[in-house]
C-alpha cells in the first residue's frame, strides 16, 4: 500500500462494524504484562483528520515520539469516516516499526450510549486493535479512555454495569484497563468498580481567575486508592463559537508551572495526557496546524504552537526520570496574546469570550541555560533585563500598553549567544476585526 493512500474506508468501517480482522496482520495474543510506568500521552482529535493520509499520521507519530510522547489517545466520535482514519493511524505506526503506541478515547459527547447496541461500536474498536503491536497496554490490558460518559448505561441498570457491558464483557472481558475522563465528583469514584483509574481532564487549566495548582489532582488521587491517576497538561485555552465562547486563564507560564507541579508530585501521578495535539477549536494544540480545522481558522491560522514541543520534551524527561535533564543548548521560549484583553472587535458577530478579564496583557518567557547568563525580554520601549542562573528560569513582561514587536536575547559578557527576535510576533493596541485570544509562540 502506498504511504499516501488512505486505508480503504469500506474495509476499515467493515472491520469495525463487523468485527472482522482489521487492515494488517496482528498477533493473536496480547503482549506480556508490563508494570505501570510514568507514561505521557497526547490527546488526538480524529475528527480533525478527514483528509489525512498515512503519510500525515507517520509525520505526527515521528514528531510526537521525538519529544518523548509515548502514545496518542485517539479521540473518536460518530463520524462515519473515523474508523478508516483509526485504521490509518495503526497502519502508520506499524509501518514505521516504532514503539510508539495508540489507544482509543471514546468521545461520549458524540457517541450514543443509551441502548445496548450502542456498545457494539466500542466493543468492536477494542477487539479490532487489542492485539495490534502498537496498541497501548497497561498491566497487559488494553488501555481505554473517554471524554465524558458518566451518564452512559447502555441499557443496563447502572452506569457501572453499563460500562462493564460495553468494554469489559465478551471477548474483552478482563482485557481492558479503563481510565476515563468523567466530569463527576471524585468522592464518588468508589461507586464505580469498572474504573481502573481516572483522567482529570480539567486539571490542565485553572477553572477560575487564579493560577494553576495541584488541588484538583489531589482530590482525584485521594479517591483512587490502588487505582491509576492520569493528569492533564495544557498550554492554553480559547474557544470562540456560538455554542462555547470563553477562555480559561493561561497566564503566568501555565504550561511550565503545570509540568513542574506534576514533576513535584510524580510519585502520585501514573500518566500525563497533553491536551491536546490538534484541538484547534480550543487553541490548546501543540502539533502542526494541518488536517481539517473545525471552523477555527480565524484564531488559529498564523498561530503555530509547535515551538512548545521542545519545552514539553524537557519536562517529559524530568517527569519520567525524576531528574531534570542536562541542558546542552541555550534555549528561549516566548509566548503571549497579540491583542489587548479589553480590545473591541470591529467585525465579529459574537461577543467577547466569557472570562476575558481573567487574562493580563503580558508576554511570558521560559529560558534554558547551560551556564549563567543575562536575559533580556523586550517589546518596544518596555524591557526587562536580569541575571539568570544555569537551568530553567521564567520571565514576564508587561503590562503592555502600546503596540510593539517582541524580541529577546541571552548574553554572556558582550556576546549574544541566543537571539529570538521575532518580526512576526507583534502585540497591538489596535482593535481586531474578530476576537482572538490565542497564543503566539516562538522559540530559538
Amino acid at each position: 500500500m502506498d504511504d499516501a493512500q488512505l486505508v480503504s474506508k469500506a474495509d476499515a468501517v467493515s472491520a469495525i462494524n463487523q468485527s472482522l480482522t482489521p487492515v494488517g496482520t496482528f498477533p493473536t495474543t496480547l503482549q506480556p504484562a508490563l508494570p505501570v510506568n510514568k507514561l505521557v500521552f497526547a490527546h488526538f482529535i480524529v475528527g480533525n483528520t478527514y483528509n489525512y493520509s498515512t503519510t500525515n499520521w507517520k509525520a505526527d507519530i515521528i514528531l510526537a515520539s521525538s519529544k518523548g510522547i509515548d502514545a496518542f489517545a485517539l479521540n473518536v466520535g460518530s463520524d462515519s469516516w473515523e474508523p478508516s482514519q483509526v485504521a490509518n493511524a495503526f497502519f502508520a505506526a506499524s509501518a514505521l516499526k516504532t514503539s510508539f503506541k495508540l489507544f482509543l478515547s471514546f468521545d461520549m459527547g458524540s457517541l450514543p450510549c443509551a441502548r445496548a447496541t450502542d456498545a457494539d461500536l466500542l466493543k468492536t474498536y477494542i477487539s479490532t486493535y487489542k492485539t495490534h503491536p502498537n496498541q497501548q497496554l497497561i498491566d497487559g490490558k488494553v488501555l481505554v479512555s473517554t471524554f465524558s460518559g458518566s451518564d452512559c448505561k447502555f441499557e443496563q441498570n447502572t452506569v457501572d454495569n453499563g460500562w462493564k457491558y460495553a468494554i469489559k464483557s465478551g471477548a474483552n472481558a478482563n482485557g481492558t484497563y479503563f481510565v476515563p475522563a468523567w466530569f463527576i465528583d471524585p468522592a464518588t469514584f468508589s461507586q464505580y468498580t469498572v474504573l481502573d483509574g481516572a483522567f482529570g481532564w480539567n486539571s490542565g487549566w485553572p477553572m477560575g481567575d487564579y493560577d494553576i495548582d495541584f488541588s484538583q489532582d489531589q482530590a482525584y488521587i485521594n479517591n483512587l486508592p490502588s487505582r491509576s491517576y492520569m493528569a492533564a497538561v495544557s498550554p492554553w485555552f480559547y474557544t470562540h463559537y456560538q455554542s462555547k465562547n470563553f477562555i480559561y486563564r493561561s497566564d503566568d507560564w501555565l504550561l511550565a508551572k503545570r509540568w513542574e507541579d506534576l514533576i513535584t508530585h510524580r510519585s502520585s501521578v501514573n500518566f500525563v495526557e497533553v491536551n491536546t495535539w490538534n484541538d484547534y477549536g480550543e487553541s490548546h494544540y501543540v502539533g502542526p496546524i494541518e488536517g481539517i480545522q473545525p471552523n477555527s481558522q480565524a484564531w488559529v491560522d498564523g498561530y503555530d504552537h509547535t515551538a512548545w514541543l521542545d519545552l514539553i520534551k524537557y519536562y517529559i524527561s524530568a517527569f519520567k526520570t525524576g531528574t531534570y535533564p542536562t541542558i546542552s543548548t541555550d534555549r528561549t521560549f516566548v509566548w503571549g496574546r497579540t491583542y489587548k484583553a479589553n480590545a473591541v472587535a470591529t467585525n465579529d458577530p459574537l461577543p467577547k469570550p466569557d472570562h476575558y478579564t481573567w487574562t493580563d496583557d503580558y508576554i511570558y518567557a521560559v529560558i534554558l541555560l547551560r551556564t549563567p547568563a543575562t536575559f533580556t525580554l523586550s517589546c518596544g520601549s518596555l524591557t526587562t533585563t536580569s541575571a539568570a542562573p544555569a537551568g530553567l528560569s521564567k520571565f514576564k513582561l508587561g503590562p503592555l500598553i502600546q503596540s510593539c514587536t517582541v524580541s529577546s536575547k541571552i548574553t554572556r559578557g558582550r556576546t549574544v549567544v541566543n537571539n529570538t527576535y521575532q518580526s512576526k510576533f507583534k502585540f497591538t493596541t489596535a482593535n481586531p476585526s474578530v476576537y482572538n485570544y490565542n497564543a503566539y509562540v516562538a522559540s530559538t
